[in-house]
């Protein structure tokens, strides 16, 4: 398996003044860092990251992609717009486009076809929300999530990263036990090895509050490969220890 992913979504935060300042501590603090780390930014700040990460180890990803090609869509951005900034990265399927905007496990699946064709890695979120973990249904959740995308894009399923964020640890303060996480990386992971024969190259990360003081814990579980991590991003200290112990 690669080194670990650390992956900062900045969701809708951010202003050229306050983005510079916190890319200038990151890059800063970066250096003896072993693993891979990106950060997904607003798609109005794309222009400035790509300056700002430009030769750096510091990957540049956005936040969500268009299911469509190009044409009359009026607000979307499509994966050819996000690879002319050099977007390495792109979240697709947050529980926040889900339920806000409604998005389909199918329509999540297109937007991974999308991005994989213009040669964008997808951070493919899945989960559960309270109800359905209390009802047992977990598993049964995240791996029908995971196999809509699995379906249309099972040729080439190993260059996609797949985030575990159970809805109800997200923006809350609570955060799944290492256990717990463990316990679905280890059901998506094989679902991952059915589909294809190159399952160890997905990265399988853990989102959901995750920070400086749980994510050593939550790192050291066998199928944690790394963190989609939110509001802590947004502090370039928590950030870096974050970093830091994913370096270990």
């Amino acid at each position: 398996m690669a080194a670990k992913l650390m992956v900062g979504n900045w969701k809708m935060n951010g202003s050229l003044a306050a983005n510079a300042s916190l890319l200038s501590e990151v890059l800063a603090g970066m250096g003896g860092k072993t693993c891979r780390a990106a950060v997904c930014v607003p798609a109005p700040y794309l222009a400035q990251a790509q300056a700002l990460l430009a030769g750096s180890a510091l990957a540049l990803g956005a936040q969500d992609v268009s299911a469509h090609e190009a044409g009359a869509y009026t607000g979307e951005v499509s994966a050819d717009m996000l690879r002319d900034f050099a977007v390495r990265y792109c979240i697709v399927g947050h529980s926040e486009r889900r339920q806000y905007h409604g998005e389909s496990d199918v329509t999540v699946a297109s937007k991974v076809q999308r991005a994989l064709a213009a040669g964008i890695t997808p951070i493919v979120c899945v989960g559960e929300s309270l109800a359905e973990r209390d009802a047992g249904q977990t598993e049964a959740v995240v791996k029908r999530q995971l196999a809509a995308v699995i379906h249309t894009n099972g040729h080439c399923i190993s260059e996609i990263v797949v985030a575990y964020e159970p809805v109800w640890a997200i923006g809350t303060g609570l955060t799944a036990t290492p256990e717990q996480a463990q316990h679905v990386h280890a059901v998506l992971r094989a679902q991952l090895q059915a589909a294809t024969a190159h399952a160890d190259r997905v990265s399988i990360l853990y989102g959901g509050s995750m920070n400086a003081a749980n994510a050593a814990d939550l790192l050291a579980q066998p199928d944690v490969d790394g963190g989609l991590i939110g509001g802590a991003a947004l502090k370039a200290s928590e950030f870096l220890a974050m970093l830091k112990a994913a370096s270990r």
